[in-house]
Order: C-alpha cells, then structure tokens, then sequence
C-alpha cells in the first residue's frame, strides 16, 4: 500500500481515533500505535512528502498550527512530546504525515 491515508483513512475505510480537525488536516491516534500515546497530524489533501511541490507553506503552516496544539496537549499530560516525520526508504505511506508520541516504544516494554 503505498498511501494509506487516502486509500483508507480519508475514506473511511478504516475506523480511526480522530483527536482533532480542520478544513484541510486531520489528527488521529495510530491504528497500530508504536508508542503508549501515538498520534498522527496528516493533510487530508495527497501530499506525498515534505519536500514536495504541493506542500505550500500556507499548508505547513496549518499542519504545524495542529501538531503545535496536539504536542502541547501531550506534554501536558505527559511531560515531554516527540514529532517526527519520514522521507524516501523510510517512509511507509506515502503520504505526508507527522508522528507524535510518547514513552518507550512499545516493542521494547517489558511483558508481564
């Protein structure tokens, strides 16, 4: 799959988390989460990356407007936030989009 956001997500074909949205952005909590407290920010619009001509800085703009709120919001409750994005071999869909988390990766917690 090489964008899942819109082949499933803005087309409701998965059930997602909303945390929050705008006219052109939507935050939800990861479908399979890698972190205790795992939010993506992503443009509804098909943005394939950040270094890509469509990505306008009005658009980035609005995203970091979002992931600013939502980073906030976790490290309130939290503590402390990390945002992270990916380009090229690294980036799964193919489809712009920001990783907000918290805590240990999930894979490395220790099972009771």
């Amino acid at each position: 799959m090489d964008d899942f956001y819109c082949e499933k997500v803005l087309h409701g074909k998965v059930v997602v988390n909303k945390v929050f949205e705008t006219d052109r952005v939507l935050a939800l909590h990861h479908t399979k989460p890698h972190w205790p407290v795992h939010i993506v920010v992503t443009p509804k619009a098909h943005i394939p990356d950040i270094l890509s001509p469509d990505c306008d800085d009005q658009l980035l703009g609005e995203l970091f407007s979002v992931i600013r709120r939502i980073a906030s919001d976790v490290t309130a409750k939290h503590g402390s936030c990390r945002i992270l994005t990916n380009l090229g071999c690294y980036q799964d869909s193919k489809h712009l989009h920001f990783h907000l988390s918290f805590g240990e990766p999930n894979h490395l917690q220790a099972v009771v």
